[in-house]
């Protein structure tokens, strides 16, 4: 949570959490202080099973009624009705649309479909908006040598994009300023962040990043 929400403040702001899952990342944003948050999951493709059941036991448990669920789609909301300061989209970025995303590269239909979906995400933020993408790039060693990622080894590989990949089409839609953290193993603590904290070891490893943008 430190490495993925590094400099950002929670205090008194609306944070949308896209594919937020059972809400671990809604709730974390509304015990530091956000006023409003509103969790998407619809449990589609790419969700996790049971997570609707998994929130409300949470909500309940941490009495956090300033986080909603809603089970809808990012595609299924309407712009206009409400923006926000903060927007996650935490390890769910490419099942927006799983199609659309293994096709990114090569395909501009499926390009026109993200810069539309990104579009929107950026009609959702408010003018100095955080943007937060978290994700694993598709480039790895062990997907390049066909082999079962031990640190990752469910990950599908073909269905992810690189933080260049996704900066660049948000920069298309208006974002800024991209910044890319790599993660690390947090058993490590600072000696762990020193030496997987990066792009290289990142790449044998579980190719783990977080990129910010922001909404000017």
């Amino acid at each position: 949570m430190d490495s993925i929400f590094k400099g950002i403040d929670f205090e008194d702001r609306s944070v949308l959490d896209i594919g937020g899952g059972t809400g671990l990342y809604s709730f974390y944003a509304a015990l530091k202080g956000a006023r409003k948050v509103v969790c998407l999951e619809p449990e589609a493709e790419g969700g996790i099973a049971g997570s609707t059941n998994k929130f409300k036991r949470v909500r309940d448990l941490l009495g956090c009624r300033s986080v909603e669920l809603r089970q809808s789609t990012l595609q299924e909301m309407e712009v206009g009705s409400e923006t926000f300061d903060i927007v996650m989209l935490i390890d769910s970025i490419n099942h927006l649309d799983e199609r659309a995303c293994i096709n990114l590269l090569w395909d501009t239909g499926s390009k026109a479909i993200y810069r539309d979906l990104l579009a929107k995400v950026y009609a959702l933020s408010n003018t100095g908006a955080k943007l937060i993408v978290c994700d694993c790039s598709r480039y790895n060693f062990f997907a390049l040598t066909k082999i079962r990622n031990p640190f990752a080894p469910s990950i599908e590989w073909h269905k992810h994009q690189s933080p260049k990949v996704w900066s660049r089409l948000l920069a298309e839609v208006g974002f800024v300023n991209p910044r890319v953290e790599w993660s690390s193993f947090n058993r490590l603590y600072k000696w762990g962040r020193l030496l997987t904290g990066n792009r290289l070891a990142a790449y044998f490893l579980t190719s783990h990043f977080c990129l910010t943008m922001d909404k000017q």
